[in-house]
């Protein structure tokens, strides 16, 4: 059969061959992890399952008790050793808190139920930074400045006089009241020291006679 759309054919059998091998590489890998997961009485570990990022998880048996099963995981070698992430159902299987492993379609819906979580609570802040804090300030109307100048005083004309004068005083220098004279007080202390000539006495000086 001889195709005429040369290109849009090619290009639609490389699609095909790669769905085709993407759909052989998971049955490939199914069949494999099938295999993995048969607890063989010579196989020193079993495959328990697998998480949604490509790592294994493993368990086998301890060689100081047999009776003891250890948990591990091996991670994808395509991601980097700080990339990797373990989901907290497989941190419950290592360390054996839970005893059968997470499913596939556990995982999923676990992953659902975070955008879930994550969708409400981007909702949540939105309707809470919507609403008015009491944490802010009233808009409050300010008062206009002093400096102002009122509308009256601009319309009054320059050449008004002012309606109240200072009045001016007629009263001259020279015929200004005199300050009355302040009569002289004496003093009654005075008078009874002259009645008294005893008080102003004083004693000579001592002066010794010449022996005869």
């Amino acid at each position: 059969m001889h195709c005429d759309n040369g290109p849009a054919s090619i290009f639609f059998f490389c699609h095909s061959c790669d769905s085709s091998y993407s759909t052989h590489k998971t049955m490939v890998n199914s069949l494999w992890f099938k295999w993995k997961k048969l607890r063989l009485p010579w196989r020193k570990s079993f495959l328990v399952g697998e998480d949604l990022a490509g790592n294994t998880f493993w368990e086998f048996k301890d060689v100081l008790n047999a009776a003891r099963f250890r948990r591990i995981v091996r991670f994808d070698p395509k991601t980097h050793f700080s990339d990797v992430q373990v989901t907290p159902q497989w941190h419950q299987w290592l360390r054996h808190v839970r005893e059968h492993p997470p499913s596939i379609q556990e995982q999923q819906q676990d992953l659902v139920r975070q955008a879930q979580i994550k969708q409400l609570a981007r909702l949540a802040d939105e309707r809470w930074a919507s609403k008015a804090s009491f944490l802010d300030k009233p808009k409050t109307q300010q008062p206009p400045p002093t400096t102002q100048i009122n509308e009256a005083t601009l319309n009054t004309p320059a050449n008004a006089a002012p309606t109240q004068q200072t009045p001016v005083s007629t009263t001259s220098p020279e015929t200004a009241p005199a300050a009355p004279k302040t009569q002289k007080v004496e003093n009654p202390w005075t008078k009874a020291k002259k009645a008294n000539p005893g008080e102003e006495w004083q004693p000579e000086a001592w002066s010794p006679s010449s022996k005869r």
